[in-house]
């Protein structure tokens, strides 16, 4: 996922354990850990704000953007990217 998740970097920066932030911020460590792992799939605005907060940090302290590398098998991703299209089919006449 092109999507990197930093809470560890915030963490060890702060002193503070995985169990510690989930009970500050209100949810489980369970939660925490998948997006910690970066196994999330989406995090509601209110849980990164409530984690900004507790961590004294800013959301892109916490989430960046890495491009996929080539081969990650997604298909033809530099066509796409590039913003290429398939022509449509002329009408037969």
């Amino acid at each position: 996922m092109p999507i990197a998740v930093d809470i560890d970097v915030m963490l060890a920066r702060r002193k503070m354990s995985v169990g510690e932030l989930a009970d500050r911020v209100g949810i489980t460590p369970a939660n925490l850990a998948v997006l910690k792992n970066g196994r999330a799939k989406a995090v509601r605005f209110t849980t990164l704000a409530a984690l900004c907060e507790v961590l004294e940090c800013q959301p892109g302290d916490l989430l960046r953007w890495e491009p996929d590398g080539p081969g990650d098998g997604n298909g033809d991703s530099a066509a796409h990217e590039a913003g290429a299209s398939v022509p449509a089919a002329s009408p037969p006449r």
